[in-house]
């Protein structure tokens, strides 16, 4: 698995969304994504959405996902 891949993943399932991924060593991986959509969710909920967009691929391909899942006002504030 690959970044890319999952930063187009992601992007598919979150329209809009800016999303940036990291990992090198093919397992486990870092992503901070700013969407609209997370405006008035809780925490959790906002992660599941992001690893919704990468279905069977959690805890397969992707060992582990770690999710930094902000509004686009969260991260004009440097969140």
């Amino acid at each position: 698995m690959d970044t890319s891949t999952i930063q187009h993943l992601i992007a598919q399932g979150l329209p809009g969304a800016q999303v940036e991924v990291l990992g090198d060593d093919g397992v486990h991986f870092q992503a901070r994504v700013v969407s609209e959509q997370f405006v008035g969710k809780l925490p959790l909920a906002r992660h599941r959405m992001v690893y919704a967009t990468l279905g069977e691929l959690m805890g397969g391909a992707i060992h582990a996902l770690s999710v930094r899942a902000l509004t686009p006002e969260e991260a004009g504030r440097g969140n």
